[in-house]
C-alpha cells in the first residue's frame, strides 16, 4: 500500500475507541466509488490508530471482501478484555453454620416442630465464633490499545463487634469472652449473652423480665406481662397481649394472639406459627408458617407467610422490600393493606449520618489547621517535645477522622441507592390474591378488584403492575 493510498484510506475511514477502551469502531467517511482493501491494509490502518488487542478477524475479513456492505454502519473491529471485579470479603459466623443442621422441621399442615428449640448455640469462653474471609483481588482487563485496565478489588469485611466478644490483633477471628449464647443484634452486631430460662409460663408467679442476655421461656407469655432482653427471646408456647422486646431475634413455637394489645418487637427477626390480632415489628424479617390475621406487622426487609396455609387477611402489613404469602385476602373481600418500599428507619439513619459528617468535617478541618501550624514550626526547627507529641497525636486523629468520614459517605451512598431502588420492592401471591386488597409500593397505590392467581405486584414507570409470579 503506497503513501498516496494511505492518505486515501485516512480520508475514507476513521477508527474511534469507546470511552471504556473496550471497543474499536471503524466507520467509512467517504463512500464514493469502489474501495479495494486487503486484511493486511485494515490491520495496518488499525495499527496506525494504536489498536493492538482483540482484533475481530472475521469482521475484518468480511470488510475486506465487501467493503460496501459496511459503509453505513459502525463496525466493531476490535474488542478488549473487560476487567473482572474482585469478590468482597465476608465474615463467616461459625455458630450459624452449625445451626443450619438443627432447623426445626415443618409438618404437613404447615406448622413447625420446635422441639429443637432447646438446642441453643451455646459457646464457652475463648471459643471461636467467627472468622473474617479476606476479599479477592480483581483481574485487570486489556484495552484494545494494549494497555492494562485496572480492576476493582473486593471490599474488606469488618467484624461488627457487640458485647462479650473479643477480636484478635490481626482482626481475622472473633472469640467469646464468656460462656453464653451467640446472638446477632440490630445492625448485625455479634454478641455473647448469658441465658435466663423460665420453666413454665410468664405469669404472676414470674412477673416481668428485664435481662441483659438471652431469655428462654418454656411455656406461654400471658397478657399484660413484659419481657425485655438484650439477646434473643425463645418462647416454646405462645404470646398473648404482652410486650415482648428483644435486641436480637424472637422465636415463638406457637403463635401470637394479641387481641390488639401488647407488642412483639425484635432488633432482627420474628419467627412464629401464626399472628392473630397482634402488633409485630422486626428490623429485618417476619417469618410466619401459617397465617397473619387482622394484625399490624412491620418488617425492615421481608414479611413471609408461605407455609401450607400461608394466609394473610385483614390488617396492615409493611415491609422494606417484600411481602410474600400463599394467599392474600379472602373471598369476602376483607380489607387487607400491604405496603412495601417503606423504610422510615433508613431515612432517620440518613439524617444521623449527615449530622455525623458535619461533625467529622469540622473536626478534620480543626486537626488540619493545627497540623499546618505545627508543620510550619517544625520547618524552622521550633518544635518542642510537647508539640512533637501533639503533632503525632493529631496526625493519628486526622487519619482516623478521615477514615470515619469516608465510611459515613459510603454508607450514605448505599442507603440512598436502597431508597431509590423501588425495583426490589414486590408483593407476591404464591397461590391467590383476592379483591379488597390494597397494594402500596413506595408512593404508589393500587386496589385489587378481582381475584388473581400466582401473581406478583411490582413498580414500573410510575405505576404498580401485576406480572406472573415465578
Amino acid at each position: 500500500m503506497s503513501g498516496d493510498q494511505e492518505l486515501a484510506w485516512d480520508q475514507m475511514m476513521e477508527v474511534t475507541v469507546t470511552e471504556d477502551k473496550l471497543k474499536a469502531i471503524l466507520i467509512f467517511k467517504r463512500v464514493e466509488g469502489v474501495i479495494k482493501l486487503t486484511m493486511r491494509d485494515l490491520e495496518t490502518i488499525l495499527s496506525g490508530y494504536g489498536i493492538k488487542h482483540g482484533l475481530q478477524q472475521d469482521t475484518l475479513l468480511m470488510i475486506a471482501q465487501r467493503p460496501q456492505d459496511f459503509y453505513f454502519t459502525q463496525n466493531v473491529v476490535a474488542l478488549g478484555t473487560a476487567p473482572t471485579p474482585g469478590q468482597d470479603g465476608y465474615v463467616k459466623v461459625l455458630f450459624e453454620e452449625a445451626g443450619k443442621e438443627k432447623r426445626p422441621a415443618e409438618r404437613d399442615d404447615g406448622s413447625v416442630d420446635y422441639r429443637e428449640v432447646s438446642q441453643l448455640a451455646n459457646v464457652k469462653t475463648g471459643q471461636l465464633i467467627a472468622s473474617r474471609v479476606p476479599p479477592q483481588p480483581g483481574v485487570p482487563g486489556l484495552a484494545v490499545t494494549g494497555e492494562e485496565i485496572p480492576a476493582k478489588d473486593g471490599k474488606e469485611a469488618n467484624f461488627k463487634v457487640g458485647k462479650n466478644v473479643v477480636v484478635n490483633p490481626e482482626k481475622t477471628a472473633m472469640y467469646a469472652a464468656m460462656d453464653g449464647l451467640v446472638t446477632r443484634t440490630d445492625k448485625d452486631k455479634l454478641n455473647v449473652f448469658p441465658v435466663f430460662e423460665v420453666n413454665g409460663d410468664v405469669d404472676y408467679n414470674i412477673g416481668n423480665i428485664d435481662f441483659v442476655g438471652t431469655v428462654v421461656i418454656r411455656g406461654n407469655v400471658l397478657t399484660g406481662f413484659r419481657i425485655r432482653a438484650s439477646g434473643d427471646i425463645r418462647v416454646t408456647g405462645g404470646i398473648e397481649g404482652a410486650d415482648v422486646e428483644s435486641d436480637g431475634s424472637i422465636e415463638i413455637s406457637g403463635g401470637i394472639i394479641g387481641s390488639n394489645k401488647g407488642l412483639v418487637k425484635a432488633g432482627c427477626n420474628v419467627k412464629c406459627s401464626f399472628i392473630q390480632e397482634g402488633n409485630v415489628s422486626a428490623s429485618q424479617d417476619v417469618i410466619v408458617s401459617q397465617s397473619i390475621m387482622h394484625s399490624n406487622v412491620r418488617a425492615g426487609r421481608h414479611v413471609v407467610c408461605a407455609g401450607a396455609k400461608g394466609l394473610i387477611v385483614g390488617g396492615v402489613l409493611q415491609a422494606g422490600e417484600r411481602v410474600a404469602a400463599r394467599t392474600i385476602g379472602n373471598a369476602m373481600s376483607t380489607a387487607t393493606a400491604i405496603e412495601v418500599g417503606v423504610r422510615p428507619e433508613l431515612r432517620q439513619e440518613l439524617v444521623d449520618l449527615r449530622t455525623n459528617i458535619r461533625v467529622l468535617t469540622e473536626s478534620l478541618d480543626k486537626s488540619e489547621k493545627a497540623l499546618a501550624m505545627l508543620n510550619q514550626l517544625a520547618a524552622v526547627g521550633q518544635l518542642s517535645a510537647d508539640r512533637l507529641a501533639m503533632r503525632i497525636k493529631l496526625t493519628s486523629t486526622r487519619r482516623q477522622t478521615a477514615e470515619e468520614l469516608q465510611a459515613a459517605k459510603e454508607q450514605i451512598l448505599d442507603i440512598e441507592k436502597t431508597l431509590e431502588d423501588t425495583n426490589a420492592s414486590r408483593v407476591d401471591a404464591v397461590h391467590t390474591i383476592y379483591g379488597g386488597t390494597k397494594i402500596v409500593i413506595g408512593r404508589y397505590t393500587r386496589f385489587v378488584k378481582d381475584s388473581a392467581m400466582r401473581v406478583s405486584f411490582r413498580y414500573s414507570d410510575g405505576e404498580i403492575i401485576m406480572v406472573p409470579y415465578n
